[in-house]
């Protein structure tokens, strides 16, 4: 993305701020709330129509947010970019935080606000009141200095390349050398990696400790006695508590452990050698070379495409757009910070993917996942309510694992034969890893933000412990540094605190959806689609409903779940 993306989308035309304003500084910014704090709301008919005016005044600067972020992630060592993005963090988001929340109270204060229909604002009212509840004018500074840490993880992981094979490489780039049939190659390569990765192992530390600081002061701010009690409210976790993350432990280390660990004995016995190593986890058992699913980017995507053509046309003309329009950034490339994710462009109401594709598996997964996401913001895109142009994490997420697992039967457009066999081993695969690997991360914090003296030493010693709980058989003799500072390579620890229970919850609804489309494809992704347009509009339980899944993260469902991706992996076994 080359630049800011502030055009206006001629099917969504502004209505209350002026048409060319790119609101791109305060000054440009401050009157639209000054005329949204002086407006009527004492009718019903008075109070929508001047939510509709405060929405749109969220989508033009949540457009020019996403368009800075979306740069600077695209070239983290663009010094512009940084500086861009950084203006909007210190100079504008912090002056908008407390007018928002002026308008949060104007809201809640109205004589209307009880009068609206309940089944079309319950869920608005709930958010709109625990905004104002948790509001604390002395977090604003905290939330910046907090965005600047981020950003500086950005920054340090974006830079960590290597040189292999004759060239500099990303981390992700080298990442398809651990596919490699030659064991020694993909030690070699591990641990070049796992060195750079070292190497700014302090500076995250550095990071990471003044970001819990941050947040930890946040909480104190707001009332709560530690960071995990806040965040639960301002995540508005309403449908769920604590003590069913620790169910979801739980039910991940007795249904899905088992598994995980009876696959890698499975890998190390047709590997022929002693110990599992970390190295040996992404290669071929049966000394294949690694998967190709295409190319180049382009051919990834025109597959994708056919793959969503399949499913329902719709989908795969709604994907083919997101190419024309320029809203794919594919590629990885030193600079480019780590990861995927899909944003949203609200006032044009479009999707923009990010990945770094590298050329193996793992990116039609991601591409794939991402893509969901996408289909999720087109569905819900002509809500007038920005809030509602969105869904809780825990059902986002069932979006795109879910359209992970609805594409599974069509790897075929990427593979045959044995390939075809792999491609689908390593969907299920991934899904048995990560079970309890966000156990992991999501047990970590909510020791973490709970414990708030701990030490360096007491973080090192508990995830350990964790890994020893929720971990595979390989074996880091050697490496015991290395295994210590996992979690620096969890960028939701640094970025996103808290979210990440939220795979785990999403994961258990995909799975969902893939066994009823084992039943019935079209009435599975029927479903699918009828609750990707609900948008945010209502409750957690009622989208998982709207789906025909379960909102249950406990052993009862992981269970029978878990008993049918073995069953799975056993037949593709055969």
């Amino acid at each position: 993305m080359d630049k800011e993306s502030t055009t206006v989308a001629p099917e969504f035309p502004r209505r209350f701020v002026r048409v060319g304003d790119p609101l791109s500084s305060w000054e440009q910014i401050e009157p639209y709330f000054d005329r949204l704090e002086q407006a009527p709301t004492n009718t019903p008919a008075e109070l929508d129509h001047w939510m509709q005016q405060r929405s749109e005044l969220a989508s033009c600067i949540h457009q020019v947010a996403t368009g800075r972020y979306v740069r600077m992630t695209c070239q983290t060592d663009d010094a512009e970019r940084k500086a861009a993005y950084l203006d909007f963090v210190e100079n504008i988001d912090p002056k908008c935080k407390p007018r928002w929340h002026a308008l949060d109270r104007k809201f809640a204060a109205s004589p209307a606000a009880d009068k609206l229909p309940a089944d079309r604002f319950e869920v608005f009212r709930r958010s709109v009141r625990t905004r104002v509840e948790l509001f604390r004018e002395e977090n604003i500074p905290l939330a910046v200095e907090e965005a600047k840490l981020e950003q500086r993880y950005q920054e340090i992981s974006g830079a960590m390349t290597v040189q292999f094979d004759g060239r500099e490489q990303t981390l992700p780039q080298l990442s398809i050398y651990l596919e490699r049939t030659d064991r020694a190659v993909r030690q070699q390569v591990w641990e070049l990696s796992t060195r750079r990765r070292l190497q700014d192992a302090d500076a995250l530390e550095d990071v990471f400790d003044e970001l819990f600081r941050l947040r930890h002061r946040i909480a104190r701010n707001a009332g709560f006695p530690d960071y995990r009690a806040y965040v639960f409210k301002a995540k508005e976790r309403f449908d769920y508590t604590p003590d069913d993350c620790m169910a979801y432990h739980d039910a991940a280390e007795r249904s899905c452990v088992p598994v995980l660990r009876r696959e890698s004995e499975v890998r190390r016995n047709t590997l022929g050698v002693d110990v599992l190593r970390p190295w040996d986890l992404s290669v071929d058992v049966k000394g294949r070379p690694p998967l190709k699913p295409c190319a180049d980017t382009r051919e990834l995507v025109d597959k994708c495409a056919r793959v969503f053509d399949r499913l329902d046309p719709e989908l795969g003309r709604q994907f083919r757009s997101l190419g024309e329009r320029g809203d794919l950034d594919l590629d990885s490339r030193k600079g480019k910070a780590p990861g995927g994710y899909q944003s949203t462009f609200h006032e044009s109401r479009r999707p923009f993917i990010f990945m770094n594709a590298v050329g193996m598996q793992r990116d039609v997964r991601t591409l794939l996942h991402e893509a969901g996401h996408a289909f999720h913001t087109l569905a819900c895109r002509l809500d007038p309510l920005i809030d509602y142009r969105g869904a809780p994490m825990e059902f986002s997420e069932v979006a795109s694992m879910a359209m992970e697992m609805l594409a599974y039967e069509h790897y075929n457009l990427f593979y045959g034969g044995e390939e075809l066999e792999r491609a689908k081993r390593s969907q299920l695969e991934g899904v048995v890893s990560v079970l309890p690997w966000i156990a992991t991360i999501d047990a970590f914090q909510h020791w973490m933000y709970t414990n708030p003296d701990h030490t360096r030493d007491d973080r090192r010693a508990k995830w350990l412990e964790l890994n020893k709980r929720f971990g595979g058989l390989e074996d880091y003799t050697g490496h015991e540094e290395s295994l210590a500072r996992g979690w620096h390579r969890q960028l939701h620890l640094f970025e996103a605190p808290f979210y990440y229970i939220e795979y785990g919850i999403a994961q258990l609804g995909a799975l969902q959806v893939w066994q009823n489309a084992q039943r019935d494809p079209s009435a599975a992704l029927r479903h699918y689609r009828a609750a990707l347009a609900l948008g945010g509009s209502r409750p957690l339980p009622d989208l998982f409903t709207a789906a025909d899944i379960r909102f249950d993260f406990s052993r009862a469902t992981l269970q029978p779940l878990m008993d049918s991706v073995q069953k799975e992996l056993d037949s593709l076994r055969d």
